[in-house]
C-alpha cells in the first residue's frame, strides 16, 4: 500500500515553497517521520517527513521545483519489502560495476555558493568527490552527498569528502567542515599523484582552462534580495555614526563571565549589554521603534529585537520577544539557542515572525564599519562592528582604548536626524557607563 507525501502547512500567509532537495532516493528505505524532502520557504527551510515506515517511491517533483502547500510530491510504499530486495541486491558481486557506472547525485546548495572557478583535482581525487571508482575497482564505501559550494570547497583543497566527518543533516558535510578539514590537513605535502593521473590543475589554468559554475539562486536568497531592494526603493535610507568606548564592559563581563557562566549556564556576551542598551534607548525615542503602515504611524510599547543571525541558506532574523522585559541572561540563552538552531537549519516561521527593531553584528566577521540596510516594516537597525584599540582624548592626554564603531541606518519619513543622534547618544553612554543599565538612564 502507498501513500502520498504532500506539502506540509508552511505557515501563515506562506502558500508555497521551493523542493530544496531530496533526502532519500526511490529504494531507499525510510522510518515513520523520517525527513525525506527539503522545502526552502521565504525565510527558513522545512523538512517534510515520511507518513509512515517502507521504502521511498517515485518522486512526483523534481528539486528545484515550486510547489504549493498541499500537492503531492512523492509516494512511500508500505513495508520493507524492496528495501529488502536492494540490500541483498547490494550484497551480491554485480553492483559494484552498476554503483561505478552511477555517481553519486550533486545536491542543491543550502547557501549560496560563490561563483568563483575551482581548480580540477586529480583522478583519485575527483572519483571520491563524483562516487565513482575508475579504472581500478570499486570505490570502497559509500561516498557522501555533496552540494555544488561544498564540492568546490572540497576540489579546491583537496580533501578526501569519504574521510571527512559531516556534520551537518544526516551527516552531509558543511562548508565548515570542509574548511576545518584544510585546516587540519595544513601544509602537509599532497600525494604526488600517478603517472598516469592528469596533470595539476595549476598546469591546466595555465593553459587557458577556467572553470564555471551556475547556481540557481535560493528561495531565501531571492526574498533577501527583493526585500533589501525594496527597502531602498520605499524607505528614505539614511546612516548616522558614532563610536564606544568599551572599556567598561569588557572589564565587566571579564570580571563576572564566570560567575555568570556558572549560575546561568551560559556565556555573558557583548550582545546582551547593547540589547538593553537599545530598549533603554527606544523607550525614549519610540519613533525608532515604530514603523510607517499607509498614512498612519504604528507605535509599539514593547521591544522585539530581530537578531541578525548567519544560518547556511544566508542571514536570518529570528526575533527576541519583549526585549524590554528580560534579564541578561534570559536574552543571551535566547540568542545562543537561535545561533543552534539556525545552524542546523532548525528555525521555523514563528520564530521570525514580526521584530520592531533589528541589531546586526557584523563585528564578529571582522567588519570595522557599514550602513546597514532595515529590515522592513521596521524602520531602523543599529550596526554593531568590530573592537579595535585606537587612541582617543581622554582628559586632555591620549590613550589607546577599545573602540567600536556604531551606525544606525533609519527611515527618514518617520525619524529626524535629531532622533537618530539621540538614540545613538544614548546607548553610546549606556555602554560607557554600564550602571545607567541598572537605573534606567
Amino acid at each position: 500500500m502507498a501513500s502520498e507525501v504532500k506539502v506540509p502547512t508552511l505557515g501563515e500567509s506562506v502558500s508555497e515553497a521551493t523542493l530544496g532537495e531530496w533526502l532519500k532516493q526511490p529504494g531507499d528505505a525510510v522510518a515513520v517521520d523520517e525527513p525525506i524532502a527539503s522545502l526552502e520557504t521565504d525565510k527558513v527551510a522545512v523538512e517534510v517527513p515520511s507518513p509512515i515506515a517502507g521504502v521511498m517511491g517515485e518522486h512526483k517533483v523534481a528539486e528545484g521545483a515550486t510547489v504549493e502547500v498541499g500537492t503531492v510530491i512523492a509516494v512511500v510504499e508500505e513495508g520493507g519489502a524492496a528495501a529488502s530486495s536492494a540490500a541483498s541486491s547490494a550484497a551480491s558481486p554485480a553492483p559494484a560495476a552498476s554503483k561505478a557506472d552511477a555517481p553519486t547525485k550533486i545536491a542543491e546548495p543550502a547557501g549560496d555558493g560563490d561563483p568563483d572557478d575551482a581548480p580540477e583535482a586529480p583522478d583519485d581525487q575527483r572519483r571520491a568527490i563524483d562516487g565513482s571508482s575508475g579504472k581500478d575497482g570499486p570505490a570502497d564505501r559509500e561516498m557522501p552527498t555533496l552540494s555544488p559550494a561544498v564540492r568546490r570547497l572540497v576540489l579546491e583543497h583537496g580533501i578526501d569528502p569519504s574521510r571527512v566527518q559531516g556534520t551537518g543533516k544526516d551527516g552531509r558535510l558543511t562548508k565548515e567542515d570542509v574548511l576545518a578539514a584544510a585546516k587540519k590537513q595544513g601544509e602537509a605535502p599532497a600525494p604526488a599523484p600517478a603517472a598516469a593521473s592528469p596533470a595539476p590543475a595549476a598546469a591546466k589554468s595555465a593553459g587557458g582552462e577556467r572553470a564555471e559554475e551556475r547556481v540557481k539562486m535560493t528561495r531565501m536568497r531571492q526574498t533577501i534580495a527583493k526585500r533589501l531592494k525594496s527597502a531602498q526603493d520605499t524607505a528614505a535610507l539614511l546612516t548616522t555614526f558614532n563610536d564606544v568606548d568599551m572599556t567598561a564592559v569588557i572589564a565587566a563581563r571579564t570580571r563576572y563571565k564566570d560567575l555568570f557562566e556558572k549560575k546561568h549556564g551560559v556565556r555573558l556576551g557583548f550582545m546582551g549589554f547593547f540589547t538593553k542598551a537599545a530598549c533603554l534607548a527606544l523607550k525614549d525615542i519610540p519613533n525608532v521603534n515604530a514603523q510607517i503602515d499607509g498614512e498612519e504611524i504604528v507605535y509599539h510599547d514593547y521591544v522585539d529585537v530581530s537578531v541578525a543571525v548567519s544560518a547556511p541558506g544566508g542571514l536570518v532574523v529570528p526575533v527576541i520577544r519583549n526585549a524590554e522585559a528580560l534579564s541578561f541572561a534570559d536574552i543571551e540563552k535566547t540568542i545562543g539557542d537561535f545561533g543552534a538552531r539556525a545552524k542546523a537549519g532548525k528555525l521555523t516561521m514563528e520564530d521570525m515572525t514580526g521584530g520592531t527593531f533589528t541589531i546586526s553584528n557584523g563585528g564578529v566577521f571582522g567588519s570595522l564599519m557599514s550602513t546597514p540596510i532595515i529590515n522592513p516594516p521596521q524602520s531602523a537597525v543599529l550596526g554593531l562592528h568590530r573592537i579595535e584599540d585606537r587612541p582617543v582624548a581622554i582628559d586632555g592626554k591620549v590613550e589607546i582604548r577599545p573602540m567600536m564603531y556604531l551606525a544606525l541606518s533609519y527611515d527618514h519619513r518617520l525619524i529626524d536626524g535629531r532622533e537618530a543622534v539621540t538614540f545613538l547618544k544614548i546607548i553610546k553612554d549606556a555602554i560607557e557607563d554600564p550602571t545607567r543599565l541598572l537605573i534606567d538612564l
